[in-house]
């Protein structure tokens, strides 16, 4: 019996998180609720959650692009477009090495909205 109350408990929780993201997603927050938030210069970001990317590219520039491609991708994916704007995330990292013709670049921040 204390099976069959656990199971149950357990069902309820994970229907609770379940149309808790439902409802963040037609929000446009995604996953982002599982996060704690902080506010930054009238931003909302979250408050120690960082996401990475990764490109490369023939230039520094187009590297760096394409990184940062690849960070907003998977920041829209997860969260949703409205957290997904590099130009407004937080505590941001960039790093590139490689040589003229092969150049790769990492970036890093968290992601915030408005």
């Amino acid at each position: 019996m204390k099976a069959v109350i656990v199971g149950v408990g357990l069902g309820m929780l994970a229907l609770s998180a379940v149309a808790h993201s439902a409802a963040a997603a037609q929000d446009g927050m995604g996953l982002a609720g599982i996060h704690a938030w902080v506010k930054v210069a009238g931003r909302t970001c979250l408050a120690d959650h960082f996401h990475d990317g990764q490109g490369s590219g023939p230039t520094k520039t187009q590297a760096e692009a394409a990184a940062v491609r690849a960070w907003t991708d998977f920041t829209a994916w997860e969260y949703g477009r409205r957290w997904a704007r590099w130009q407004l995330s937080a505590s941001k990292l960039e790093s590139c090495s490689g040589s003229r013709g092969n150049i790769s670049c990492k970036v890093s921040s968290r992601p915030c909205t408005h």
